[in-house]
């Protein structure tokens, strides 16, 4: 598969007299890994389900390679694309390998069975989520976090050029959570991802677009547009903002207790100089070498992917 570009321009979608999203225009270059942050609310999942064509803007298009989505006939757009929701609303009575076969329909001809090489990507696709023991249980039996990674493993089995993720951790314990993201991170495709956790965006993601009430408020990479002052007036808290000392990328640590204004950060951070209080570590920050997260991203990505 070849990475697509993705282009949303100027939607806006609406409930009733609701705004969902208002005036939103995101790009993504080929290879990149996007991340939606934002409080509960701000229009992420309405923005993600513009993109893989369940909501049609009322203004606005989303285009894929230059190509209007709704333009698109279905199977041509899955073959392109591939969209983990945050709640799939099925409790399939098949088993985890059928679950995960159902993501090479869209490459089938009707009624064709699997092929040796489509045999070989559903493997593949339960090896990388560390799912392959869990392939003879019935889907229906599985915990949260089991669902989750089958149907991860299911999208990467569609080998799609443009994967659309809402939440994908949900459910999902620390190690699994990093291996999801780290999955993700290297795949030789577009990701447009939805994430609350800001320190795992902050790591693995090239660019952000944070959303409040509908609207873009910030974007840009992550060591750019995580400042205490935009997470105060975001997010409404208290936090300051480092750059940790094992990844190399932006770390935040929250106040609580704390009155919610703009705090100072380090030198080399565009908040400011540093509060005096050391970096803290949580539990979903993966300690590798030290990155620089400006410059990571769609090199590195190409590279690994070779």
């Amino acid at each position: 598969m070849t990475a697509a570009e993705l282009a949303v321009e100027g939607v806006t979608l609406t409930a009733g007299a609701r705004h969902l999203v208002r005036d939103v225009s995101l790009a993504a270059r080929p290879g990149e890994v996007i991340g939606l942050v934002g409080p509960n609310g701000s229009g992420k999942s309405s923005l993600l389900r513009a993109v893989y064509r369940v909501l049609r803007p009322d203004t606005g298009r989303v285009r894929v390679d230059g190509a209007d989505t709704w333009s698109l006939p279905a199977r041509r757009l899955a073959r392109t694309l591939s969209a983990v929701v945050q709640e799939s609303g099925a409790d399939f009575d098949l088993t985890v390998r059928e679950v995960v076969a159902m993501g090479r329909t869209p490459h089938q001809r009707l009624l064709a069975g699997d092929t040796p090489e489509d045999a070989r990507l559903i493997e593949s696709a339960l090896a990388s989520v560390d799912a392959a023991e869990l392939a003879d249980r019935p889907f229906d039996r599985l915990s949260g976090g089991e669902r989750q990674r089958v149907l991860i493993a299911r999208a990467l089995a569609q080998q799609p050029a443009l994967l659309v993720l809402d939440e994908p951790t949900n459910h999902l314990d620390i190690r699994h959570q990093l291996e999801v993201l780290g999955i993700l991170r290297h795949l030789p495709a577009t990701v447009l991802v939805a994430l609350h956790d800001l320190n795992l965006a902050a790591y693995y993601c090239d660019r952000l677009y944070v959303l409040r009430d509908g609207e873009v408020t910030a974007s840009g990479p992550p060591v750019e547009v995580l400042t205490p002052r935009l997470l105060s007036e975001v997010y409404a808290v208290a936090a300051e903002v480092t750059v940790h000392p094992r990844t190399g990328a932006p770390h935040v640590t929250f106040l609580p207790g704390e009155a919610a204004g703009p705090r100072t950060a380090p030198p080399g951070h565009p908040g400011g100089r540093a509060c005096g209080h050391p970096p803290a570590e949580g539990p979903a920050t993966p300690a590798e070498p030290s990155r620089n997260p400006s410059t990571r991203g769609l090199a590195s990505r190409r590279n690994s992917s070779k």
